[in-house]
């Protein structure tokens, strides 16, 4: 019996002990002056435009879609972040105090960095089964995650954009762009040129390293100080109550193994750093967005390596 949870908790660290060494070695490496803002910015620009999208195409264009993509899964994780943007929308309007806030706690609850983090966290546990398994739903529910944001953004600060401008952000989005170039392939059941497989492999081998470096580096708590009461809210919000709508749904409905691991470790990433950038841009609180993310990302280690010890102790994972 302590032989199979030494084996769990070994397992459950392996998912979750690398991401925090990196996430801990960007934060070291900012404090010493070998990273600095310029870095984090342009090293950001660099996953967001290029590496991720490139690592996303070369996964998506080598895996079978009529034996790799669970679109039931897919389905299901769209359904449950309707039901978790409700219901966040929901505890905004009880909880926080800002009208103008309650749009950045919304997104900090619903909106997971699983592009960064989340697939890192499944390429730990499931390898290349897992990449491959979970980069379709990354990419699709991310442009769930892109409309909801806007809509909770905008309606808390009274934005004026329309639904060209939404369709039109999400259509840019170069990871959503990653994926369509790659869909076409995947149906057809093409084979790339060597030449460009290992050259985007290059690039997506750069990819989870270099953002867990800039997103350690970018963590900053000082200004939790000030009033952190709506930022652990998010994070209550982001951490517990998310994993365990996607967690207990995925159960319910008879998700087991590697499907039930992603939910749980999809989920369970921290709210996304892409939130920062979009709140900044459309003048909200920034600093309540950045704490939203800061205290996700560390929590998140702790819980989602809990998770992970009960599900797979519970043999569902």
């Amino acid at each position: 019996m302590i032989s199979e949870f030494l084996d769990t908790l070994e397992f459950s660290l392996s998912v979750t002990g690398p991401i925090f060494v990196i996430l801990g070695l960007g934060g070291w490496l900012r404090r010493i002056g070998m990273i600095n803002d310029a870095f984090i910015e342009v090293g950001s620009r660099l996953v967001f435009n290029v590496t991720l999208p490139a690592l996303l195409f070369i996964s998506v264009s080598k895996t079978h879609l009529d034996t790799s993509a669970n679109f039931s899964l897919i389905g299901f994780g769209i359904a449950a972040t309707l039901l978790a943007w409700g219901a966040s929308e929901l505890l905004a309007r009880l909880a926080v105090r800002a009208p103008r806030d309650r749009g950045v706690v919304v997104q900090g609850v619903f909106r997971s960095n699983m592009a960064i983090i989340g697939l890192a966290y499944c390429v730990n546990a499931y390898g290349d089964a897992g990449m491959a398994a979970a980069s379709l739903y990354v990419g699709l529910v991310t442009i769930v995650f892109n409309i909801l944001a806007v809509i909770s953004l905008s309606t808390s600060l009274h934005a004026s954009q329309n639904v060209g401008q939404v369709l039109r952000s999400v259509a840019l989005n170069p990871l959503i762009i990653g994926i369509v170039l790659a869909l076409p392939i995947s149906i057809a059941g093409l084979r790339l040129p060597g030449i460009v497989i290992q050259s985007g492999e290059y690039f997506a081998r750069m990819t989870l390293p270099l953002a867990l470096l800039c997103t350690g580096a970018a963590l900053d708590f000082r200004s939790l100080r000030e009033d952190p009461r709506d930022a652990v809210l998010a994070a209550a919000g982001k951490l517990v109550a998310v994993p365990l709508l996607f967690v207990l749904g995925g159960i319910a409905l008879g998700f087991r193994g590697m499907d039930l691991g992603i939910l749980l470790l999809m989920s369970s990433a921290p709210s996304a750093a892409a939130g920062y950038v979009m709140v900044r841009a459309m003048g909200g609180n920034a600093v309540l967005a950045a704490n939203i993310i800061a205290l996700t990302t560390v929590g998140s280690l702790f819980f989602t390596s809990a998770g992970i010890v009960v599900l797979k102790s519970m043999g569902l994972m």
